[in-house]
């Protein structure tokens, strides 16, 4: 039973993540943690941030540690077939028939109309990571980490990965 959760719980925002990995993670986070309960938002986000410092797509990855964490070596398995899985299906299905019609006037539409449900999906995203920070180190760490992190990474044009592992080794050294 636990493979074919482990498979749900990634197929669907696999399916339904149009936009790529930031736009399956909060549905990949409503699966995990609301639904199954196999992590709490805290948890969640530390999974996200570490597996941000990793090469590859995000959501993959998460899929297979998720899916470790769960089931083993066959749950990880699950989770990244479940993952890759539609977008490998879709994208041989559907190829030739985008292609075909990538000027029309209602495919441009589409596309337009689906971008604020994706930035919604992020915006709450964040507000739930930065309430869970608040909670564990309270306002003050929460607002400079992100005040620092974003001033790095959009003016100073620092990679995230290095301001990832950056705020991993303050958070170990003083809030430890």
């Amino acid at each position: 039973m636990i493979y074919w959760q482990i498979f749900w719980a990634f197929f669907v925002p696999g399916i339904l993540g149009y936009g790529g990995g930031p736009a399956s993670i909060p549905l990949i986070e409503n699966e995990v943690v609301d639904r199954y309960g196999w992590l709490t938002t805290k948890e969640f986000s530390e999974v996200l941030a570490l597996g941000n410092t990793l090469p590859g797509p995000i959501a993959t990855k998460m899929a297979g540690y998720i899916g470790y964490e769960q089931g083993g070596i066959l749950g990880a398995f699950m989770g990244i077939l479940a993952t890759v899985g539609p977008s490998l299906i879709l994208l041989l299905g559907l190829l030739g028939l985008l292609m075909k019609y990538k000027e029309s006037p209602q495919v441009k539409r589409m596309t337009v109309v689906v971008r604020p449900v994706i930035a919604v999906l992020l915006g709450i995203m964040t507000y739930d990571f930065f309430f869970s920070a608040y909670e564990s180190v309270g306002w003050l760490q929460t607002l400079a980490i992100g005040i620092i992190s974003f001033i790095l990474m959009e003016k100073v044009k620092v990679h995230p990965a290095y301001v990832i592992a950056g705020a991993l080794v303050y958070g170990g050294i003083f809030l430890g």
